[in-house]
């Protein structure tokens, strides 16, 4: 008898021929081939733009300061004939020249005094405003919170009149402490609208276990919720320490005595007196000296503020 063989089928069937005349093989595609993901090539491209923008402003803001700098240590003759260069040597005499002949030492110190004291009154009435509205609910606590709110928006050039005969009646113009009252006045409304957010989001466990312990209110706010406000604090106090030290129109208006000048005064003196005799490196060095202490203090700071910033959402 004639038996007839068929071919036999693979684990998957016949394997057919392809185009080709070979048998027909399963290819596999890597993680590699093909095209990107339209979304990460988007984010890709805005991740370069974003990087682009910030270098450029990066560059826009550093370079002012360090021409600045550079220029406080070179000679007027300089000055005007390379003043894309770096200095021959350093004229440290400009500097010592701008602290004593153009008295930036009496202007620095009376910022420090106006500043110092304004700063310590604002956080601490600030703290407590903001830890009241926050905590506590009464009649009228909507109002109040939204009237300091108001104080945010209204412009500070519409009460420099009322605001000097306000302060001449009460015997405070030209006086430190008087100026000391104004900067607290000009910067509570922000400084209450940023704690009174900050305070909500710390625990009211802990404040109730100081109460039932039998903590006083005043007790449990200096030593128990005060420092953990800690990072508010110095955020709050940096923006108000920038916005203190840069002010120029409420001393302007309400501080003519020549002996008591702040630091903004006084530059603005130098660069009028200095303009006429010429002495251009002086007017740099007390730019800087007026520079500087604020660009050390958010250097310092900067890993507090970013803390205090970001406290309320990562709670």
């Amino acid at each position: 008898m004639r038996t007839t063989e068929t071919p036999a089928a693979g684990p998957t069937g016949p394997t057919g021929p392809t185009e080709s005349g070979g048998p027909s093989v399963g290819k596999t595609v890597g993680p590699g081939d093909g095209p990107p993901p339209p979304e990460k090539t988007q984010g890709a491209v805005l991740n370069v733009f974003s990087h682009g923008v910030l270098v450029i402003w990066a560059i826009m803001v550093v370079l002012p300061l360090l021409w600045a700098v550079t220029t406080s240590f070179k000679d007027d003759r300089s000055i005007f004939t390379s003043p894309w260069s770096l200095p021959d040597r350093l004229h440290f005499e400009n500097w010592s020249r701008a602290w004593t002949e153009a008295n930036m030492s009496d202007y620095f110190l009376n910022t420090v005094l106006v500043v110092g004291g304004s700063l310590i009154g604002t956080l601490l009435l600030g703290s407590m405003a903001a830890y009241v509205l926050a905590r506590f609910e009464f009649p009228g606590n909507r109002f109040l919170y939204y009237l300091f709110i108001g104080g945010m928006s209204f412009p500070i050039m519409l009460a420099l009149v009322p605001l000097f005969y306000v302060v001449n009646n009460m015997g405070l113009l030209n006086t430190i402490h008087g100026l000391i009252l104004v900067y607290i006045a000009y910067s509570l409304p922000f400084t209450v609208f940023f704690l009174t957010a900050f305070f909500r989001t710390l625990p009211t466990s802990i404040a109730e276990a100081a109460f039932v312990d039998g903590a006083s209110h005043s007790r449990t706010f200096f030593q128990i919720m005060l420092p953990m406000a800690k990072p508010g604090l110095v955020s709050v106090g940096i923006f108000n320490f920038l916005g203190q030290w840069n002010q120029y129109m409420l001393p302007t208006v309400l501080n003519t005595d020549p002996d008591k000048r702040v630091l903004t005064q006084g530059l603005v003196q130098l660069a009028v007196s200095q303009g006429y005799k010429g002495d251009w490196s002086g007017l740099f060095a007390g730019l800087v000296m007026a520079m500087l202490p604020v660009l050390a203090a958010y250097i310092v700071f900067q890993r507090q503020v970013v803390q205090g910033l970001t406290a309320g959402a990562l709670k």
